[in-house]
This record gives structure tokens, sequence and C-alpha cells, in this order.
């Protein structure tokens, strides 16, 4: 039996691939839902959730793909290109959610951690960018379980500060963007390293 097969949460990671072509039909409302419930089960600092989670469709969810494709002339070749890409996804997707810190965890974790000013705002900015990151791994699953294809758009941190100005959120430590819709062709993933070569056994 292979490792997947064990049971449906397995089977679910091993088929989860980041997808970034969509087809016009609309993301359920119901599924929109499940997709941001998964995605606040995540494990956080201390159960802060110190994320918000914002859902873009029809005209702001143009606006933000006009601005990452006008933005891609300002990179190099190979960052350019990426942002380009990341444009026609969020443009084709029917919906996109975004993913931010509040800082609140950078704000306030001194008083519940009891941590040295030096060494707190490095603490609480990974601890927020950890918990975040959790949070979109949860809704990444959460949309395969669902038949629907998504994708992390990693190059976009590139625009963090202007995402965020755009979303109206505050500046802050971690920005997420994921398309999300229905596949319009069948795709397997790219092919991953053994793990026998990532891993090491202390005793």
């Amino acid at each position: 039996m292979e490792w997947y097969q064990k049971n449906a949460t397995l089977q679910t990671i091993k088929d989860r691939h980041s997808i970034r072509t969509f087809l016009e039909d609309k993301v359920s409302d119901d599924d929109v839902v499940t997709l941001l419930k998964a995605a606040n089960k995540a494990p956080s600092a201390h159960n802060q959730q110190s994320w918000k989670f914002i859902v873009l469709t029809g005209e702001k969810k143009k606006a933000l793909a006009e601005l990452v494709k006008n933005r891609s002339a300002d990179f190099p070749k190979t960052a350019s290109v990426l942002l380009r890409m990341a444009s026609r996804s969020i443009s084709a997707a029917p919906t996109v959610i975004a993913i931010a810190n509040t800082g609140d965890l950078i704000s306030h974790g001194r008083k519940l951690f009891g941590i040295r000013e030096d060494l707190a705002f490095d603490f609480f900015r990974t601890m927020e960018i950890q918990s975040s990151a959790a949070a979109v791994q949860n809704l990444l699953l959460a949309a395969t379980s669902l038949d629907l294809a998504a994708v992390w758009l990693g190059i976009l941190y590139l625009l963090k500060d202007e995402v965020l100005e755009f979303l109206g959120e505050p500046r802050g430590e971690f920005m997420a963007v994921i398309p999300v819709g229905h596949s319009d062709q069948v795709t397997t993933g790219p092919k991953k390293q053994k793990v026998d070569a990532l891993v090491k056994y202390l005793d």
C-alpha cells in the first residue's frame, strides 16, 4: 500500500499541487466559506489567529490583476514573467483569497510571553508568518478536497506593501494571494525529490 492510500487526508495531501489556469465556473459561496473555515482552523501562536482573510471577486479582482500586470515591467526578466503569469491567474480565477497578518501578535506578544524587548520583534514576526503560512496550507488542502484548483502566488511578495495597501490592510510581515477556481485541465504536478534524500534521523 502506498503511503497516501492509508486515508483520505493523506490522499488529499498527495493530490494537492499548484494549478494556475481556471474555467469560468463560479466557486460557490458555500465552498468559499468552507475554505475560510478550514484556513481559520490552522494552528497559530498562542491561538492568537493574527490573520485576516480577504475575498476578491468581480471588479476588485480585475483591478488587482491589472496592478500586478502593470508593475511587472519594473522587475528583471524572470520576476517580470512570473508576475505576468500571476496576473493571468488572478484574472482567470473566479475567486481570489488573500491572507494578511494583523500584526496583533507583534503588538501584544510581549505581554503574553514575557519575551525580552530585544528579541520580541523577530520572535513574534516569525510566529505570525508561521501561523499564516499554516492557514494558507489548510486552505490549499481544503480546496483540493473540494475538487477545486488553487495556487499560492509567492512571487507577489515582491509587491507585498502595494498589495496590502490595495487590500486596505496595514503593512505587515506576511501577505499571500491564492486564486481559486475549477481547473481547466488535468494536471499531476511536479515530481518531488525522494524523501530519503531529505531526511536525517538522530537518536
